[in-house]
């Protein structure tokens, strides 16, 4: 599923990152460097730490399940303008594992207490307004992540 509207006057900011932990936090840096940059943190404080959780667990993903030895994953960020929807900031995690798609699973999940994952696309599905996937060639894959700010973007530099 793709946003269902074009969107004009975008923002956007694009990184290729190791598949390794270390590349994972250099993207969340990226993006909460780049969200701040936008103005995120101080006009829209919710939906910046919401983003920034999402990011944090769509890397975490590509690098656990999308992950193909010598290829990295890409982060790419953007923040337009629309008349139907307003300001939309939209998150992107493409990995070159098109064959391993994610499953929100069904609900009700029973996890157990200590467990250290499975709980991500759960958090995503509940973080963010919409998300989903697209194929990317060659057998690779997007997943994004989008929030709806206010109806006016905060002034970028």
């Amino acid at each position: 599923m793709t946003t269902d509207i074009p969107l004009e006057n975008p923002r956007s900011r694009t990184a290729l990152l190791a598949a390794t932990p270390k590349g994972a936090a250099i993207g969340r840096r990226l993006a909460r460097r780049q969200l701040t940059d936008w103005g995120l943190h101080s006009t829209h404080t919710e939906p910046f730490h919401c983003a920034l959780l999402v990011i944090a667990e769509l890397a975490a993903n590509a690098i656990t399940h999308g992950r193909i030895a010598g290829r990295g994953f890409e982060l790419h960020l953007s923040l337009a303008t629309s008349m139907r929807r307003g300001t939309t900031l939209r998150i992107e995690i493409s990995d070159p594992r098109g064959d391993r798609l994610p499953i929100l699973p069904i609900l009700p999940i029973v996890h157990t207490p200590n467990a250290q994952s499975g709980r991500g696309l759960t958090l995503i599905d509940a973080l963010c307004d919409r998300w989903g996937t697209i194929p990317r060639h060659p057998n690779s894959k997007t997943v994004w992540a989008e929030f709806d700010l206010a109806a006016t973007a905060p002034d970028a530099p």
